[in-house]
């Protein structure tokens, strides 16, 4: 069995937002599984400024849980 995400450790906090767009996206995904479903419903929420500040919420969320993984990418003496 192949997993998707094998940790939550990142080089970057750049490569951390993106791990957590991924998270993201892959949640939605296992939510709504049938891909014509989400095609059709995309262009409704691509237009609503709600949903799209919902979504940022759900990045941000991830991305903090992402950076506590990582200790905040400091380095520690």
């Amino acid at each position: 069995m192949t997993t998707w995400l094998p940790t939550l450790k990142t080089a970057t906090p750049e490569e951390g937002y993106e791990l957590a767009i991924k998270l993201a996206r892959v949640a939605i995904k296992m939510t709504q599984p049938d891909v014509a479903v989400r095609d059709k419903l995309r262009p409704i929420y691509a237009e609503d400024a709600d949903a799209l500040i919902a979504s940022s919420q759900v990045v941000a969320t991830h991305f903090a849980t992402v950076a506590a993984a990582n200790g905040y990418w400091r380095e520690t003496s």
